[in-house]
């Protein structure tokens, strides 16, 4: 076997394992491919090793033979000689790319702990367990990770430590910039236990994932790009309408913010929760159902029909308690020809399930258009569903901004930001791993919060300034990794070569180009 160079379309070199035989050539193994001398000679050098040992398996991410402390690898430009024998490599430019905006948006200076910090960009990185997070930060060998003793020993002093409320300060400071925010999303989610016992945080309650586990309930705010400015944490059995006020009272009372406009979803929507809005100070947008339709667009119903232009905003008045006067607040409705479309696939839809119900090819369960008590009595409501096509394409948005403080498309636009929080919400459950949650106790539970909410922090500014997917940036920077070579006894480090992309990235992150 020997080792062949190639030259690839992107301009890297492939390094490969190839065999002569009767004159033909054929390709063994392909090792990988390199933008740098330094990066070739560890591939060839591994080749070598792999020709020699006769092995099957190339492992590249298993490339740390010794362990090469930080302290004693000297960095240097120089180009590597022939002779070099490779000690391994390590991703560190991703590891400095990430520590670089963790100390940008302002936690190293407020939350004095390595271990922390760790845990926060190993979340970004490969989120898991914590034990297997500082074992995955062992294995890419780019800093001196602490023990797991120490981690644990740091966790349990999150609270004494302050260090959520520190993190949303930092967070806030951030993205307020030189003023306050005045306009905040808030929505809320649900994260599971693997458990079956209830105590006094972990209760079963509306779970989002329609699950049965114990949970707790997470009310998170953001700013207007979905950058996570505080996060709270609640019993599972918590409804969503008692979780807003708390929270928007400690954000208040943190930041000193006033005249704060609040943007919610449906869900937030009931009298109590409007007064107790009203009444605390707040501004408000939330969504409405639109079996308020009926009520609110009577009268413009009975003047001109249910015919819309696309796009048109009309102006009503809701009420959303019988016989209380003071209970009517604005009401914006808009119609969407697109949202007519998707409202008579969705009635299609829900009309098979209620179909198949009553003819019993499906387990009976609850289902819209469905009527009757018992298996025989089962009936699918054509009539109610015929009604309900009268108000397709209609959307409502109720606000306590006047006419003259926000207009109706103003309004909606604001309530359209929400899909930032749904964003937030799922990156911390997908890229994040959020949950399941493997802790027990309280604490524990705060300080798995609050490692979530900086890893969110970290990836939601990574992805607006890059205008990348956070999966796609450390796809991209993951395999420029620092070759350490070992050259007449001193070890050296040698920065990996940087792509176009790389190149942008470090850019748009306003972070230092490394050394060459």
């Amino acid at each position: 076997m020997r080792i062949r160079r190639v030259k690839t379309a992107s301009g890297a070199t492939a390094v490969q394992l190839v065999e002569y035989r009767h004159g033909q050539r054929r390709i063994i193994e392909h090792l990988g491919s390199a933008h740098s001398d330094a990066e070739i000679a560890v591939l060839e050098h591994l080749g070598r090793q792999k020709i020699d040992a006769g092995q099957q398996v190339f492992d590249l991410e298993g490339l740390v033979e010794p362990s090469v402390p930080d302290v004693e690898v000297k960095k240097t430009a120089s180009v590597v000689d022939s002779g070099a024998s490779a000690v391994g490599s390590r991703p560190r430019l991703l590891w400095d790319v990430l520590s670089g905006v963790y100390a940008c948006l302002g936690f190293e200076s407020v939350i004095d702990s390595q271990a922390f910090k760790q845990l926060v960009i190993g979340r970004v990185l490969a989120p898991g367990s914590k034990t297997a997070t500082m074992a995955h930060l062992r294995s890419l060998d780019v800093t001196e990770v602490v023990s797991d003793k120490t981690m644990w020993r740091h966790l349990s002093h999150h609270g004494s430590a302050g260090w959520r409320e520190a993190a949303c300060r930092a967070a806030y400071d951030f993205a307020a910039g030189a003023g306050a925010l005045s306009v905040v999303l808030y929505d809320v989610t649900t994260l599971y236990f693997e458990t079956d016992e209830e105590d006094d945080t972990r209760k079963v309650g509306y779970s989002k994932e329609r699950r049965v586990d114990p949970q707790v309930v997470v009310g998170l705010l953001v700013d207007k790009t979905g950058f996570p400015l505080d996060v709270h944490c609640f019993e599972g059995n918590t409804a969503e309408t008692h979780t807003i006020i708390p929270v928007l009272d400690a954000f208040r009372a943190r930041h000193g913010v006033e005249n704060m406009l609040v943007v919610a979803d449906a869900g937030m929507l009931s009298w109590a929760n409007l007064t107790a809005l009203e009444e605390a100070g707040y501004q408000y947008v939330v969504g409405t159902r639109s079996s308020k339709a009926p009520y609110d667009l009577a009268e413009t119903f009975a003047a001109r029909g249910n015919y819309f232009a696309d796009g048109e905003i009309i102006e009503a008045t809701t009420q959303l308690k019988k016989n209380v006067a003071s209970s009517k607040r604005r009401a914006v409705w808009q119609y969407r020809h697109k949202r007519e479309q998707r409202d008579r696939r969705n009635q299609t839809l829900q009309i098979q399930r209620a179909e198949d119900i009553a003819a019993g090819r499906k387990q009976q369960r609850r289902a819209r258009f469905l009527t009757g008590g018992g298996p025989k009595t089962l009936a699918v409501d054509y009539e109610a569903a015929k009604r309900a096509q009268y108000y397709f394409g209609l959307k409502g948005y109720v606000t306590s901004a006047s006419e003259e403080t926000m207009t109706g498309a103003e309004v909606i636009t604001a309530y359209h930001s929400l899909f930032e929080v749904e964003a937030s919400f799922r990156m911390a459950k997908s890229d994040l791993a959020a949950r399941p949650i493997f802790h027990h106790t309280r604490e524990s539970i705060e300080a798995h919060l609050t490692v979530v909410f900086c890893a969110l922090a970290i990836s939601r500014h990574i992805q607006a300034r890059t205008q990348m997917s956070i999966k796609k940036v450390l796809n991209t920077l993951q395999p420029l990794r620092e070759a350490v070579l070992n050259i007449r006894g001193e070890l050296i480090a040698v920065p990996a070569a940087l792509t176009p992309e790389a190149k942008q990235i470090l850019q748009a992150l306003d972070l230092p180009t490394p050394p060459h």
